[in-house]
């Protein structure tokens, strides 16, 4: 009815128009570029995807590495736990061997006087009521054997390392020589003991026998 707003409203249908038209014809314009982007975009993620498992697997190799490097510690504490107890064993197998070599010195030692200050010094007397070798059997020979034990022992560890030293070589050599002695005797022991008793009894045997004792002393 109005002319004035049938313009009005007719340049607004105009501008409507306009724009939709402007607004498609840019859409068809950046249409290729989107799917170009796109189908970049697509290489683009393969080609991070790829790069993501790249890094990935560095990542994980950098993770395990120290992983990897905290066993060698481990490694070789355990290692130098053995070393230590190994080092303890040897240690004490010297100190073994040690104290069995200063028990069988002061042994033969023992023996040494008893022949020299005792069995020697009675047989010299010829007590005619004295039986001497009855008395001690044949502790000579102990002696003997005990001295001989000694030196072998002595010949397996000098200037020998101690994890060389073969000690049960030495009794596996000995072993009948010390059956054989020590059998004789232990079967006389009794009759040994039963004889000194007697003898304690009788004065004047009593006598010698305090004679040497004082001689040891």
């Amino acid at each position: 009815d109005c002319p004035g707003k049938e313009g009005t409203g007719g340049r607004k249908r105009n501008l409507t128009l306009l724009r939709n038209k402007l607004y498609m014809g840019q859409r068809r314009r950046t249409e290729p570029v989107v799917e170009s982007t796109t189908t970049a975009g697509d290489h683009g993620n393969l080609r991070r995807s790829q790069s993501d498992r790249t890094e990935y697997s560095q990542k994980l190799q950098e993770k395990m590495a120290p992983q990897a490097v905290s066993f060698t510690p481990a490694t070789s504490s355990q290692e130098d736990e053995e070393e230590e107890v190994s080092r303890r064993m040897m240690a004490r197998r010297v100190k073994i061997i040690t104290e069995l070599m200063q028990t069988e010195k002061d042994y033969i030692s023992d023996l040494d006087l008893c022949i020299k200050e005792v069995i020697q010094p009675l047989r010299n007397k010829q007590i005619a009521r004295f039986d001497v070798d009855g008395l001690f059997s044949n502790i000579e020979l102990v002696h003997q054997l005990s001295a001989k034990l000694l030196s072998l022992l002595e010949e397996a560890t000098t200037d020998v390392e101690p994890p060389m030293q073969i000690i049960g070589e030495v009794f596996l050599q000995i072993k009948g020589p010390l059956e054989d002695t020590y059998k004789i005797y232990c079967y006389h022991h009794d009759d040994a003991h039963t004889m000194l008793e007697s003898y304690e009894k009788d004065e004047e045997l009593k006598q010698h026998l305090r004679d040497c004792v004082q001689s040891l002393k």
